[in-house]
Parts: structure tokens; C-alpha cells; sequence
């Protein structure tokens, strides 16, 4: 549970805080609809949880849902699953670092202009640990989930216990006064409370944003695995409802105010304005500070575990995001680089993946929890209507091969429960979608189509490649060419050069020729003049070029020997220096790159680079020490 429910427990960080936020529209927060809603949510919390251990029972490779959509109501609908869980990821990781970002400057007030940076920090020190691979890593981030657990229920403890006394705790925020908009007639009262309640309900629903964790977590339980990720689940989601709903209470009776700009809707007793220093602190942490007044410092260790908790939190995305990914590039989905593992053993491209979107969210937002999570919960659901709709049919398909009445009793109890969770997620689903379509959800619903569409590309590709790299039956295709033409490129007489004309006759093909480049007339004519010196065994012939270019004559040339010969094969021999600085790379071998990029394109062409390595190669990566043949004049 530490380790793998860290997600959905450490959302309670947050999830108070974006119900009270959706209710500050109104003065509903004086009427104590947030303890309700935070009932509400607990409920759903528990119904989800109960659906989610019938799957790991039933699937329990780790597929999460989406094997279940992908296995019972096809690809599409699993790809559907497979690019809401991508986006969910990488939200998770950026949500959790915002958040731990505002514990922290909570904690150290100073920090509070570098909230951006803090989250990227965060961002990078929990990747960088991902890529490390460490197996103590586990272990360490699971005494955060201990600690944040005995930190919440000590404080709802502390803060229950004083108000059944009668020593209500008091908000530093209870005596400010939200500033309304004027939303008109009565009518319009009632519709917009509507809206206003179910757009708190749908931010509370957060906190339902691990429960895919454990499900995609499987295979790393102890056997039998299923039985004990579901028993995960239930611990987990009960602790997380009980959580909210105290914590939702507490910040109603200690009378907690949150809205979104304090220097906005926030006005002190007497009607003044907030200060322009006034920084707003998490709901979690207003509560530690109203429940121990008289013990500060509990203050600071409950703000502090909090902000350890998201960092363990973000190690669930860290560890989902890479897998999923490289599931979905073995089933060709995505680039097939994101399913190999690195030298510590890591999905180290999915993870680099993970961390550069998820900056590019929290520089994007500003480091905004509240808009971050408009896109979180879109995702969310879409995965839990597809992953439930997916598992009743998949007991609908069981009951077809099974006769024992107990088992299709228990098949159908199942079933029930699976329908029972996708109806009430598909609800929380519109609700969502009716909420915060324009607030900021509709950017998710785009970057879920975007992915669903170019992993169907990338699928289509792979499958074309496929096809045509297959071999072919025909007796034909496995025929040699009938006569091989080799080409030694020849820019001036050197080492390199002797090397590529030693190796082209040794491969004795049916013709072999040298062949320069005339860009400067008296050059070519000194190096036709040293070449007939030396008696090379060699014809060269000297292209002419009117245009001082050196890739485009080549490249004639080698066409139209193709043009006579179609079933021949050319092959190209191209000497190269192999340097070892990167400054030099850029001084030697261009004329050679563009060469080889062109000559790729040309079918019935092979390029073979002939390296000669220099001293400052050897001096870089050591070995053997720089090529110095000197028996290369001979040979050739």
C-alpha cells in the first residue's frame, strides 16, 4: 500500500482544496455542503474501488484497463484507455509536483516567488532517482505514506475531539469574507448552485486518481497477487474517504476560506483588501495550523510530511508512465525505443519523456495546481467507463462456458458491481466534461485525441514496414546480382584513400573504378599526374563539374550506371577520418555525410564507409592507437 497507493492517498492534499475552491463561487461553503460532498466523493471512492478488485482478480498480468478495453472491446477502445492513462501520468507528475511546490513554500515562505522552479526541481530529482533504478527507492518513499497517515488522522483526531469539547478550532482565513459575483434572479441562483455543486464534486473526484496505479501494479505483489493488490485497493480507498471526509468536515467548521485569486475574491472582516504579500495556504495546512495553535511546530511536520508524500506520489507516475509506454511500443504503438531498457535496467527514454512534458505543464500553468487538474479527471473516468464496460463484457463472455450455479452466482455479482461502476463513472465522466469543459478540460479531451491519432499512425507504419520487408516467395528475389560495380571515391591521394582502394580490390568485384571530382581543374589534373606516378592498379576517372559541386556529378555518375546495368549492384566506397573531439566533426567528413544521404535513396546501392582513425581519436577513447599502415601503397 505505501508504495503503490501513495497517489491515491496523497490526493487528499489537494482534493479538499479544489472542493472548497468550486464552492467559494457562492456563500454554499456557510452552509456546510462541503462535508457532503466529500461524502459523496468517499462513496464513489469505495464503488470504484470495489470494481477495481474484481479486475485485478481477473486480470492479473498488470494490464490495468487497458488490457481489460483492449482484450473485450477491441483495440480502438484500448487505445482510447492507453492515451488517457499516458496524459493522467504525466498530469500526475505535474499535479504532485505543483502541489508539493506550494507545501513547500508554504513551509519556507521565502520561496514563494520560485514556485515554477521548485516543481521543476522536484520533476527532475524524482526522474533522475527513476533513472537510477535503485531498489532501496521503493522502501524510502514508503515511510512518507506512513508518515502522512499518521500526520492526517492526527490532525482530524486533534480537530474532532476539540469540537466534540466545544473548542472549535479557528481558520486564520474564518474571518475573511469571500467576494461574489451578482448572479441574478432566483432561478438563476438555483441553476447556477446546481453547477457549482457538481463542479466541486467533479474537483473532489481527484482523489480517485490512483486507484489505476494499483490495478497497473499487479505483477510487483506477492503472490497471490491479485488477492493482495485487491486488499491494497480496499485498505487504500477506504483510508483515502475516510481521509477526505474529515478533512472536508474540519475545513467546514473551522470555517477554511480557498478561491482561486485571494487578492481578488478575498476581503479581511473590516472590508479590506488582503495585502499584495499574502500568499494562500493549502487547506491541509490552514488545519494544522487552526487545530495546533498552540503547538507550531506540528505546523511545520505536518506541511513538511505532506510535501514528502507527493514526491512519493510522483514516483507511482514515474514508474506507470515508462511501463505503460513501453507495453504500448511493443504492441507497436509507439516508437519502439520507449520498450528498451537502459543500462540501469529502466525505461530510461520513457522516463526522460515523462519528465520533459510534465515541465512543460507546470512552466505552461504557471505552476497552477488548480488549472492542472481541469485536464486530470477528463482521462480518469474515460479509463473507468472503458475499463468497467470492458470487464462486464468479459463476465458476459465467462457465463457462456460456465454451468456450476455458485460460480455464475458469483460472475453475476460481479457483473453487477462492474455495470454498477461504469454507470456511476460514466456520470462522474459528464459531470466533468460539463463542469470544466471550458475551464481548461477540453485541452485534455485534444491531447487525448492527438495521442489516440498518431499511435494509430505509428501502428499503420509499423504494420506497413512489416509487409514490405517481409520476404518474398518467389525464387527470384534471392538471386545475386549479376555483376557488382565498385566506386572508390577519391578526393586526393592519402592513407585514407590507399585503405579504400585495398579494400576494394580485395572484395574482387566485377568492376572497380576511382573516381574524383574536377571542382578545381589544375588540382584534378595534378592528382590524374601523381596517380599515373604511382602505377595505381586502379582507372580514375575525373568527373567534370561546371558548377564546382561535388555530390550532384557523383551521383550522376552512379545513376547512370544504374541505368545500364539495372540488375547490377554498385557499391560505393567512401573514405572517412574518425576524430575524436566534437569540434572536429564539424571541420571533416560533410562532403562524405551528404554523400552517403543521398546514395541511401538510390535502390541497388551500397555505401561502405572506410574509417581511418586519428591521434586525438586514440588520445579520447583509447585502444589500440591512430591507423598507421604503412604497407597500404603496396597493397594498393
Amino acid at each position: 500500500m505505501p508504495v503503490f497507493a501513495s497517489d491515491m492517498l496523497s490526493s487528499v492534499a489537494y482534493a479538499p482544496d479544489e472542493i472548497l475552491l468550486a464552492l467559494s463561487l457562492t456563500s454554499l461553503v456557510a452552509l456546510t455542503v462541503a462535508p457532503w460532498i466529500g461524502v459523496a466523493v468517499g462513496i464513489v471512492i469505495l464503488v470504484i474501488v470495489a470494481c477495481y478488485r474484481i479486475n485485478v482478480k481477473a486480470y492479473p498480468s498488470g494490464g490495468g484497463d487497458y488490457e481489460v478495453a483492449s482484450k473485450n472491446l477491441g483495440s480502438g477502445a484500448g487505445l482510447v484507455v492507453a492515451a488517457a492513462l499516458l496524459v493522467d501520468y504525466v498530469l500526475t507528475l505535474a499535479v504532485s509536483m505543483t502541489v508539493f511546490a506550494a507545501y513547500i513554500t508554504t513551509a519556507f515562505p521565502m520561496l514563494a516567488p520560485y514556485r515554477v522552479p521548485v516543481a521543476i526541481v522536484g520533476i527532475l530529482l524524482i526522474c533522475f532517482a527513476g533513472l537510477r533504478g535503485s531498489r532501496a527507492t521503493p522502501m524510502l518513499l514508503a515511510v512518507p505514506t506512513y508518515l502522512f497517515l499518521g500526520a492526517v488522522f492526527l490532525t482530524m483526531s486533534v480537530g474532532l475531539i476539540r469540537v466534540g469539547l466545544g473548542d472549535t478550532p479557528h481558520a486564520q482565513t474564518a474571518d475573511y469574507t469571500v467576494v461574489h459575483s451578482n448572479i441574478g434572479d432566483q432561478a438563476t441562483l438555483g441553476l447556477a448552485t446546481v453547477l457549482i455543486v457538481l463542479r466541486a464534486f467533479s474537483s473532489g473526484a481527484v482523489a480517485l486518481a490512483g486507484v489505476q496505479t494499483v490495478a497497473t501494479a499487479v505483477p510487483a505483489f506477492k503472490k497471490p497477487r491479485g488477492k493482495n493488490a485487491g486488499n491494497t485497493l480496499l485498505l487504500s480507498g477506504l483510508l483515502a474517504a475516510l481521509m477526505l471526509t474529515g478533512l472536508t468536515y474540519l475545513a467546514s467548521v473551522t470555517g477554511i476560506k480557498y478561491v482561486d485569486d485571494p487578492h481578488l475574491y478575498l476581503v479581511r472582516g473590516d472590508g479590506s483588501p488582503v495585502s499584495a504579500e499574502y500568499e494562500q495556504e493549502p487547506v491541509l495546512a490552514q488545519l494544522a495550523h487552526a487545530i495546533f495553535d498552540n503547538a507550531p511546530a506540528m505546523f511545520f511536520i505536518v506541511v513538511l510530511i505532506t510535501a514528502l508524500v507527493l514526491i512519493a506520489a510522483a514516483n507511482t507516475a514515474v514508474e506507470g508512465f515508462p511501463g505503460l509506454a513501453s507495453r504500448l511500443a511493443r504492441d507497436e504503438f509507439l516508437p519502439r525505443q520507449l520498450a528498451t531498457k537502459g543500462d540501469r535496467l529502466t525505461f530510461s527514454n520513457g522516463i526522460l519523456l515523462l519528465a520533459a512534458a510534465a515541465i512543460v505543464l507546470v512552466v505552461a500553468t504557471s505552476a497552477s495546481a488548480t488549472v492542472l487538474i481541469q485536464l486530470y479527471l477528463v482521462g480518469v473516468f474515460a479509463s473507468f467507463v472503458l475499463g468497467q464496460a470492458g470487464m462486464v463484457l468479459h463476465w458476459r463472455k465467462r457465463l457462456r462456458l460456465v454451468i456450476d450455479s455458485k460460480t455464475r452466482m458469483r460472475m453475476y455479482f460481479n457483473q453487477v458491481v462492474n455495470a454498477v461502476g461504469c454507470v456511476l463513472a460514466a456520470g462522474v465522466l459528464i459531470v466533468v466534461i460539463v463542469s470544466k469543459f471550458l475551464a481548461g478540460a477540453w485541452l485534455a479531451v485534444a491531447a487525448m485525441a492527438g495521442l489516440y491519432l498518431v499511435m494509430g499512425a505509428i501502428h499503420r507504419h509499423y504494420s506497413r514496414v512489416a509487409r514490405e520487408l517481409a520476404p518474398d516467395a518467389d525464387v527470384n528475389s534471392r538471386t545475386i546480382p549479376s555483376n557488382t560495380h565498385a566506386i572508390v571515391v577519391v578526393s586526393e591521394i592519402d592513407k585514407p584513400t590507399m585503405r579504400a582502394l585495398s579494400y576494394a580490390r580485395v572484395t574482387r568485384s566485377s568492376q572497380l573504378e576511382a573516381v574524383t571530382v574536377a571542382v578545381d581543374e589544375e588540382a584534378a589534373a595534378g592528382l590524374q599526374k601523381r596517380w599515373n606516378e604511382m602505377e595505381l592498379p586502379v582507372p580514375l576517372t575525373v568527373l567534370g563539374s561546371p558548377y564546382r559541386e561535388l555530390v550532384r556529378p557523383m551521383l550522376a555518375h552512379i545513376l547512370a550506371i544504374r541505368r545500364r546495368s539495372p540488375r547490377d549492384l554498385v557499391i560505393v566506397y567512401i573514405p572517412q577520418f574518425v576524430v575524436g573531439r566534437w569540434w572536429e566533426h564539424i571541420l571533416h567528413n560533410q562532403v562524405a555525410l551528404k554523400l552517403r544521404t543521398r546514395l541511401l535513396l538510390v535502390p541497388n546501392v551500397v555505401v561502405v564507409s572506410v574509417p581511418w582513425r586519428l591521434k586525438s581519436f586514440s588520445r579520447q577513447y583509447g585502444g589500440d592507437g591512430p591507423d598507421s599502415d604503412t604497407s597500404l601503397y603496396r597493397q594498393a
